[in-house]
């Protein structure tokens, strides 16, 4: 067997290398990978390398963490896994021996080694990869592995809706209808929220959010969203009780400020890449700003969302490209036309030549 690897070798260039074929160690699992998303981190990586870049010139750079497969090779202490199990991964490796590991905060390990980061900078968009089995989902026999490879980005959104303490009777609004503010609005409907207005600029990502669950949507591009989200119609001088920025704009981030209610709670999902003025004098009736940070402990929840049906991930999947393509599938999500069209895209890495 062979492998190969997609190197990113500059920014906006991608070349598929051949590689070592990964050995196992006694803990890990050998994968040989079917589907990987394409994250928005993956997307801005593409564009204008990593967000925090090697120390080392010469260290190759790779990309994706979304990713599922089926199991090829086993080390010999691993117990859950054999040959031809369809298997789910989760990317980020704590190392289990911190303060915030020790108190159930694995996602906040200041040394987690997480696929197409710093130390390693390993990415999933190869042929084969290893993982310690402690950190791999079998994947559910009514679940393909194209949904299973979607289950970290809904992870994310099982994550914030938790966080944010989505439930039934409350209000939610959500900015931005990306990937990951689908998924936030599924993670809350599967949490028996059904009050959610979504906010977008493109009319495809509302009609799907209409379509995965949303009881209303708005166009912020031809409405005024703040003043109809405070309009007597809707929900008045009271404001929203849980709103998610799911956008990453100063804009949106203002707008969570004016229309979240008394007491209210504000997540911030999306990425900031810039510092953003807050009035804090419009939430300084005990508003709630909290961060959302990936996830823990929420794989196997969003697993059986996904297999139960309550979650439905592959809706989403607007683009799939397949392994030979991956040039052309990062640089359609970074062409200001192409992109607009993409919800989610997705690499088909399994062909007939592995």
């Amino acid at each position: 067997m062979k492998n190969t690897e997609a190197i990113l070798v500059t920014p906006k260039q991608f070349e598929i290398q051949e590689c070592d074929m990964p050995i196992p160690k006694e803990n890990e699992v050998l994968i040989r990978v079917e589907y990987v998303g394409m994250c928005g981190s993956d997307i801005h990586g593409f564009e204008f390398g990593p967000f925090i870049p090697p120390k080392d010139p010469n260290q190759k750079i790779g990309l994706g963490h979304e990713v599922a497969g089926e199991v090829v090779a086993i080390g010999n202490k691993v117990k859950k896994f054999k040959i031809g199990d369809k298997v789910i991964v989760e990317p980020g490796v704590p190392d289990g021996t911190c303060d915030y590991c020790k108190t159930g905060h694995y996602n906040i390990c200041p040394s987690v080694d997480f696929m197409a980061t710093q130390p390693n900078y390993k990415g999933a968009l190869c042929e084969y990869m290893v993982h310690p089995e402690e950190w791999v989902y079998h994947l559910p026999e009514n679940m393909t592995t194209l949904e299973g490879a979607l289950v970290e980005p809904a992870a994310v959104g099982m994550h914030a809706a938790i966080l944010g303490e989505a439930k039934v009777g409350k209000s939610i609004v959500i900015f931005g209808a990306g990937a990951i503010g689908l998924m936030i609005l599924q993670a809350c409907r599967s949490l028996g929220a059904t009050d959610i207005t979504v906010v977008d600029i493109l009319e495809k990502r509302l009609d799907l959010a209409l379509k995965l669950g949303a009881k209303r949507v708005i166009n912020g591009k031809e409405n005024d969203a703040v003043t109809m989200l405070r309009s007597k119609e809707m929900y008045g001088d009271n404001g929203v009780e849980l709103v998610f920025e799911a956008a990453g704009t100063a804009f949106t981030t203002k707008q969570a400020v004016q229309v979240v209610a008394r007491g209210g709670k504000i997540m911030i999902v999306g990425t900031q890449s810039k510092p953003v003025e807050i009035d804090f004098l419009k939430i300084n009736r005990e508003v709630t700003i909290q961060t959302a940070f990936r996830y823990c402990n929420n794989y196997p929840q969003t697993i059986e969302a996904i297999s139960s049906g309550r979650f439905k991930v592959k809706e989403m999947v607007t683009h799939i490209y397949d392994y030979a393509e991956v040039q052309k599938a990062f640089s359609d999500a970074i062409d200001p036309i192409k992109k607009a069209e993409i919800v989610k895209g997705v690499i088909k890495v399994k062909n007939k030549e592995i």
